[in-house]
């Protein structure tokens, strides 16, 4: 069967010329399907004539903040931190010529595992294998946090100090940007959060969405294969991802639970378990934590409002995504980030 002229956000033919120009190994024609599941920058799985896999990234098709769909600047993290023993997929190439596909795209190697990303997805996962993933995805964050930016040419990808301020300014204006409704809830965190901003210690690569959700895990070894989803990485404090780390934490309170979070299912660590495990492996002192939660469910509480208007102007193209979830869910994220940031 030939390949259609045309995908939402794909045009076949210079696409496919581009591949065969500049990926090693890639064989036309090729088949393209979006993976289901992506919810900012659009994800395609490119299978080649000779059955070789690749996976094309590229950004949504509508009005975006431009420093978080930039393909050139995610291309350069994962190459560069495939690099160390951080497991990431294979960068391949970067296209930078709109001409090409009306957007700037990178292509990466296909790595096989589950993204574990939700109840369901979890029962892929043997349960006496729970455990040991989840202790190897918090050591995979400590290998990355202790990962020298500079020895992997990532010294000037970021200013390296004020993170929370940078954030809180950027995320803030964000709100202000795509918010659809008000809520003041967004506002007091903010304002809170602002009142109170630890002091950084250290600098890492901070990967800004890091959970099981965004790995690929493989369920025979009980192991983190890959890291994905590198667009809202950064250089800062990295005791942020920690937090981060916690909103996708079953903690036992069923108001809390994330849709997306497989650990509800049973089997997995408690969060105090896992940030033990970070403490001893890095040394960090995690005892100011819950501040770095409650900036956690406002950022993604901001992010979430920001998917929701994109699919609501149709930017994420048609998924059969039921988008009340994440109105909802912006809801639920301000309401946890205030009871969070006021027990402070």
């Amino acid at each position: 069967m030939s390949a259609p002229p045309s995908l939402l956000g794909v045009q076949i033919e210079p696409v496919s010329a581009w591949l065969t120009a500049n990926i090693a190994g890639a064989v036309a024609p090729f088949s393209f399907e979006l993976i289901a599941g992506g919810r900012s920058n659009l994800t395609y799985r490119v299978t080649g004539a000779d059955g070789a896999r690749f996976v094309l990234r590229r950004p949504p098709l509508g009005h975006v903040l431009a420093t978080a769909h930039d393909m050139a600047r995610e291309h350069r993290v994962i190459a560069a931190v495939g690099r160390t023993d951080v497991p990431v997929p294979a960068a391949l190439g970067l296209c930078t010529d709109v001409h090409v596909n009306g957007a700037p795209f990178y292509v990466m190697g296909f790595v096989d595992g589950v993204v574990l990303d939700g109840v369901d997805s979890a029962e892929q996962l043997p349960q006496h294998l729970r455990t040991p993933a989840a202790e190897h995805l918090i050591d995979v964050l400590a290998d990355l946090h202790a990962v020298d930016v500079d020895a992997v040419g990532l010294g000037d990808f970021a200013r390296r100090e004020g993170y929370i301020e940078r954030q809180l300014k950027r995320w803030s204006t964000q709100w202000e940007s795509s918010k659809t409704r008000e809520l003041a809830a967004v506002d007091e965190v903010a304002e809170r959060l602002r009142a109170d901003v630890p002091l950084q210690r250290g600098v890492s690569i901070a990967h800004g969405d890091y959970r099981f959700g965004n790995c690929l895990t493989d369920v025979v070894q009980g192991r983190i294969s890959a890291v994905l989803d590198w667009e809202l990485c950064t250089l800062g404090d990295p005791l942020a991802d920690v937090g981060y780390l916690g909103v996708y934490w079953f903690d036992g309170d069923v108001g809390n639970v994330r849709s997306n979070d497989p650990t509800p299912a049973g089997g997995f660590p408690t969060y105090a378990a896992m940030l033990e495990r970070y403490a001893t492996r890095t040394g960090r002192d995690l005892g100011g934590i819950d501040y770095y939660v409650a900036f956690s469910c406002w950022r993604l509480a901001v992010i979430s409002e920001g998917v929701y208007a994109r699919y609501l102007h149709g930017a994420m193209g048609d998924q059969g995504v039921d988008i009340e979830q994440y109105k909802v869910g912006v809801d639920a994220l301000a309401e946890r980030a205030l009871a969070a940031v006021r027990r402070r």
